[in-house]
C-alpha cells in the first residue's frame, strides 16, 4: 500500500511557476511509476507527467516544455515544477502511483491560475 500527500498548490497569475510536492509512505523506488495527474471542473481526470522506476518521463502534450517532474529519493518525494502557468492549468492535481498491481492517489490540491 502506499499513501501520498500532495501540497504547494495554490493561486497564480498567468506566466507565472509554482511546484507541487508529493510525498510517499515507502520508499519511491519500490514504486513502479509515479507521476500527476489533473482534472479541471466539468473534465475527465488526465495525464500530466509520469516517471517510471527506471527513470523514464513521460508528458502530456500541452505542458511539454513548461513542467518538469523529479524525485528526491532521500525523501521519498515526487516533485512537479510548473512554468509559465496559463489559466488552463487551473485544475486539481493528484498525485498517483502505481504499485505492484494497484493505483494509489493523492487527496488532490488546487492550482488556479488567474490574474
Amino acid at each position: 500500500q502506499v499513501q501520498l500527500v500532495e501540497s504547494g498548490g495554490g493561486l497564480v497569475q498567468p506566466g507565472g511557476s509554482l511546484r507541487l510536492s508529493c510525498a510517499a509512505s515507502r520508499n519511491i523506488f519500490s514504486i513502479y511509476a509515479l507521476g500527476w495527474y489533473r482534472q479541471a471542473p466539468g473534465k475527465q481526470r488526465e495525464l500530466v507527467a509520469i516517471i517510471t522506476k527506471g527513470g523514464n518521463t513521460n508528458y502530456a502534450d500541452s505542458v511539454k516544455g513548461r513542467f518538469t517532474i523529479s524525485r528526491d529519493s532521500t525523501k521519498n518525494t515526487v516533485y512537479l515544477q510548473m512554468n509559465s502557468l496559463k489559466p488552463e492549468d487551473t485544475a486539481v492535481y493528484y498525485c498517483y502511483a502505481h504499485f505492484i498491481a494497484y493505483d494509489y492517489w493523492g487527496q488532490g490540491t488546487q492550482v488556479t491560475v488567474s490574474s
